[in-house]
């Protein structure tokens, strides 16, 4: 018989820290399992979060006797190493191991899954469909990689939802398991929103990043639904209508109309319907949760007026302050597709006004001399384009130094300001005349530790 949520009662996570994987742990201790933990780094709000619930290891690091034969199971995240002395000790007492997607799997073995891949938009598109779900105040579970406005968890785990939406990324499962995770949930309907090329260090070539969709897109099953981006080239490589008995559907942007700064989407029965999001990016990111939500049954008129609420994902084009005269937006994004799609969206929505955007250089791939070409021209929408990086984390991540000069020459763009001081970087953004300005603000980092809201609030003032 499958392992549930409900049979599984004495678990202990390996890297409990991380962003997905103290979420799990906080919902299955709210299911009543017997939870523990360890990871050689915790930081907030996992942190909190954890000692909140009676969760937080005593201290950090790794300590096999934590594992024991008493285990149901042991849940390995994708931060610990194949030689983690607790993962060792597991594999030698033989108990049961799971990556992350495998166990949300296992879970909801007898839930229709749906399941959000692509390289960008993916969050938000889950966002969405949950939003639009608790509106209608439908049952479901979920598995996303963002804190959502709403919600306390980004895991729910019940027994008696029907369906379950799983955000699909692409990495690797587990440091014994190198399936990309979207591989092992064996979606009914899949979705893929956008496919460029990331994760240079698992995918060194595009073809070999491609590869992964073309096999999640084969994976849909007789009676399945694949929900794709007819507009973007990469995808229609992988989803091309090979197999009879799956439902292929294919999305655009969402019709609209930008009156002052403000998005309207325009329905089939030219109805005007306001939304607090915009950008291309994001019309398409409502397309695709508008065919998902209708194969679940969600009518186009419940659909949009669930939307007409939804202020997006954290970090996801999040409004941090707002003036007479300027705005500064925080965005996670950080690959090449992304910055190019979420700078041109801004300078779109406010084109009367001067807009800086400062990009943070944070993941292995961005910080990549091998990768940084697919930066060019990727940021030539801003009227000012900066870019931040910390070199200590080119030291970390064991990477050559790199000039400031080879970040310009990358991006194509010779006036692009490039800084490896994050006080340099507040002091170049506080000198700007921020009259009719806007700022854009786009990591999945924290530029060091920036004071973003009192930045803002002197953006704003």
């Amino acid at each position: 018989m499958a392992p549930t949520p409900a049979s599984l009662q004495r678990l202990h996570l390996i890297a409990t820290g991380g962003s997905i994987m103290h979420n799990l742990a906080l919902a299955l201790h709210r299911r009543g399992a017997q939870v523990t933990g360890s990871d050689d780094e915790i930081f907030e709000p996992a942190k909190s979060r954890l000692a909140a619930a009676g969760l937080l290891p005593a201290a950090e690091g790794w300590f096999p006797e934590k594992v024991t034969p008493e285990l149901d199971a042991v849940i390995v995240g994708m931060h610990a190493r194949a030689d983690n002395p607790e993962l060792l000790r597991a594999q030698e007492l033989g108990l049961r191991i799971y990556s992350f997607p495998e166990f949300i799997y296992e879970a909801s073995r007898d839930k229709q899954r749906i399941v959000i891949g692509g390289s960008h938009g993916k969050t938000s598109i889950t966002s969405l469909i949950l939003h639009v779900l608790r509106y209608h105040k439908r049952k479901f579970d979920y598995a996303v990689g963002a804190q959502l406005e709403g919600f306390d968890l980004m895991v729910q785990l019940s027994e008696d939802a029907p369906i379950i939406i799983i955000e699909g990324d692409e990495y690797l499962s587990s440091p014994i398991d190198r399936r990309p995770k979207f591989h092992l949930y064996q979606h009914h309907i899949g979705v893929i929103s956008g496919i460029s090329w990331d994760h240079i260090n698992v995918f060194p070539t595009e073809e070999d990043y491609r590869e992964q969709f073309r096999i999640f897109a084969e994976m849909t099953p007789k009676a399945g639904v694949l929900i794709y981006d007819q507009n973007d080239e990469q995808v229609q490589l992988v989803t091309v209508p090979t197999t009879p008995d799956v439902k292929y559907i294919g999305y655009g942007p969402h019709e609209n109309k930008v009156r002052n700064g403000k998005t309207v989407l325009i329905t089939k029965k030219d109805e005007e319907v306001p939304i607090q999001v915009f950008g291309e990016h994001n019309l398409r990111n409502i397309s695709a949760a508008k065919e998902v939500c209708k194969q679940l049954g969600i009518k186009g008129k419940d659909f949009y007026e669930a939307l007409a609420t939804f202020k997006g994902a954290a970090r996801r084009l999040e409004l941090v302050g707002e003036g007479e005269t300027s705005v500064v937006y925080k965005d996670f994004a950080h690959a090449p597709s992304k910055l190019k799609a979420t700078a041109t969206a801004f300078k779109k929505q406010f084109p009367k006004r001067r807009l800086v955007a400062c990009l943070e250089l944070h993941t292995f791939s961005s910080l990549n001399p091998a990768f940084l070409p697919q930066y060019a021209h990727t940021f030539d929408a801003p009227d000012v384009a900066v870019v931040y990086f910390n070199p200590h984390v080119l030291e970390h991540k064991r990477l050559p130094a790199l000039p400031a000069e080879a970040v310009q020459q990358a991006f194509q763009r010779p006036d692009l300001k490039v800084f490896t001081d994050s006080k340099a970087l507040a002091a170049f953004l506080h000198e700007q005349n921020w009259q009719d300005a806007n700022l854009l603000m786009m990591s999945s980092g924290t530029f060091d530790g920036l004071d973003l809201a009192q930045l803002a609030a002197e953006v704003t003032k």
